[in-house]
């Protein structure tokens, strides 16, 4: 059995990754975690996580955010160095929706180290991503 912790969001519009990177910058988020930045795009079902160093961000958005990009699924990892924490932030294609995925140090819950505290990551995230037309979001902690 494996645990699956993720946050599923819904916007208004489109929305770029570029923007919603900025967006969470507010919150104290940025593309730039301990092994550098990471980014991908998913072409033909194949998701090709690509590492840079943190001075390349400017080019891993602008090939997320190509427009002939946008049919397919993108995603970067985000990390908060304050509370040490971060993971990945996938877009689908169109890009209206994102999901959340805490790979990068998990925060648990006190007292309940299986559970995810998604309390905070809810708190962290969904505010700053108001502003670029955030309508909704699902967050799930499940066994598999």
């Amino acid at each position: 059995m494996s645990r699956t912790a993720d946050i599923d969001l819904v916007f208004a519009r489109v929305v770029t990754v570029d923007a919603a990177v900025r967006a969470l910058a507010s919150e104290g988020w940025s593309l730039q975690e301990p092994l550098g930045i990471s980014y991908m795009v998913n072409n033909n079902d194949l998701s090709d996580w690509q590492s840079a160093s943190t001075d390349q961000a400017v080019e891993g958005l602008h090939v997320v955010d190509s427009p002939d990009n946008i049919d397919h699924h993108v995603g970067v990892c985000i990390y908060h160095s304050t509370a040490k924490t971060g993971g990945q932030l996938l877009f689908r294609a169109g890009r209206s929706r994102c999901s959340f995925i805490p790979t990068i140090d998990r925060r648990s819950l006190p007292g309940a180290p299986d559970l995810t505290d998604m309390a905070w990551y809810l708190k962290a995230l969904v505010p700053p991503l108001l502003a670029v037309g955030l309508t909704s979001y699902e967050a799930s902690d499940v066994i598999d």
